[in-house]
């Protein structure tokens, strides 16, 4: 698999609808999480208040302070995470709606993910 044409890179597209039933449960989480990193003394006082409450005032900044995509490939062999990012954000889910189509291809004609990157209200975060 590896000729002049194969690159040793891959781009792995992850999709997920969550349904959040207890943001009570999912608040306490990311404060936790944010706890645990505020130990760290890089992290700035302001940072770790602003952060607190993003995570307190929104169900989807709370979850994306949960997510860590290293740690879908941690255990891979031969498999080093290089760049990452994510994002969350609210969406009216409906799964008898055509537009939530598991199997429908996503892919623009030059490869690119032809969905629409979170805005407005998204939130995201990153590694790389």
């Amino acid at each position: 698999m590896t000729s002049e044409k194969t690159s040793r890179f891959v781009r792995l597209r992850v999709e997920l609808v969550l349904e959040i039933d207890d943001e009570g449960a999912l608040t306490k989480a990311a404060l936790r999480r944010l706890a645990e990193e505020a130990a760290d003394p890089g992290m700035p006082e302001s940072e770790r208040a602003h952060a607190e409450s993003a995570v307190t005032e929104d169900t989807a900044e709370a979850l994306a302070c949960l997510v860590d995509p290293f740690d879908l490939v941690s255990e891979i062999p031969g498999v080093e995470l290089q760049q990452a990012s994510w994002s969350t954000e609210p969406v009216d889910y409906d799964p008898d709606s055509p537009g939530w189509d598991l199997d429908e291809d996503d892919d623009g004609e030059d490869g690119e993910d032809g969905a629409a990157d979170a805005e407005g209200d998204g939130r995201a975060g990153g590694i790389g």
